[in-house]
């Protein structure tokens, strides 16, 4: 069943769609390699669009 594009993401489900460990998408915006969040949850946490990250994914350098 495919996600909804009103899916907001954290970071462990960005890791897992793109086969990382979250700490590595945390850095990828620490380093301003992510896009900007969508959104924050209740809590403060940054929040993204499925289809903004697969749409990063997409362009993103692949590994070295």
């Amino acid at each position: 069943m495919s996600q909804p594009s009103t899916d907001l993401w954290s970071y462990a489900e960005i890791a897992r769609h793109i086969n990382v460990q979250p700490e590595t998408v945390r850095n990828y915006r620490r380093h301003g390699l992510l896009p900007e969040p969508d959104a924050h949850d209740g809590a403060g946490h940054p929040r993204w669009y499925a289809g903004t990250i697969r749409a990063w994914a997409r362009g993103r350098p692949r590994h070295r």
